[in-house]
């Protein structure tokens, strides 16, 4: 059985979206970030980054959204969770990429902006930006690489679940996702999907 390590408001929760659309026999470990369960030494020997998502199967651990996301597509091709084109699964990569290097890490100078420096007037500034930083996200991916009527076009893939769970965010971020109007009607139809239900009901 798969293991998937999680904690409640983390992108974790894409991860969680994608086994749920697959249909994945899976257990959920729920890691108390508050508590610093995440640096204990029983998970770092699991996954020494420390973070979540971590995947454990029965060959090994995944870790990161990008791979776990591939992994999960690739692993139940009958739910069609991601293009067969080899372009096309690389374009969805591409866009998986852009939210795990650049969004994310935008939406973490937020709340972490320690991970970066030690200057609490450095740290403040690069919370300061956070607005405008994540808002040239969301235009670029509203005005240029969002598909419709999901991310790809009309074939709901993992990208899907990823884009949802960055969009929960938003709120704290200084984005209204209503500006987005093509956005905002994804994020809609997405919580009306059993699946995203059940996996916020177990992931928090």
């Amino acid at each position: 059985m798969l293991k998937l390590f999680a904690a409640a408001g983390t992108c974790s929760l894409a991860t969680a979206i994608a086994l749920e659309e697959a249909g994945a026999d899976y257990e959920l470990v729920k890691l108390d970030f508050a508590a610093g369960e995440q640096r204990g030494a029983e998970f770092l020997a699991l996954n020494p980054k420390g973070r979540v998502p971590a995947l454990l199967t029965d060959q090994g651990l995944i870790s990161e959204n990008v791979a776990l996301l591939a992994f999960i597509a690739q692993s139940f091709p009958a739910k069609n969770l991601a293009p067969t084109n080899l372009v096309q699964f690389a374009q969805m990569q591409a866009f998986n990429s852009y939210l795990s290097s650049t969004v994310h890490v935008n939406h973490a100078h937020n709340r972490r902006g320690y991970r970066w420096s030690d200057d609490a007037v450095v740290i403040e500034a690069m919370r300061l930006k956070v607005p405008q930083n994540m808002n040239e996200c969301y235009a670029m991916i509203e005005n240029t690489m969002f598909k419709s009527p999901w991310v790809m076009g009309e074939q709901f893939t993992v990208a899907d679940g990823y884009l949802y769970t960055i969009d929960t965010w938003l709120p704290n971020d200084g984005v209204t996702l209503g500006d987005y109007p093509k956005l905002f009607s994804h994020f809609n139809r997405i919580n009306e999907r059993p699946a995203v239900k059940r996996a916020l009901e177990r992931h928090g």
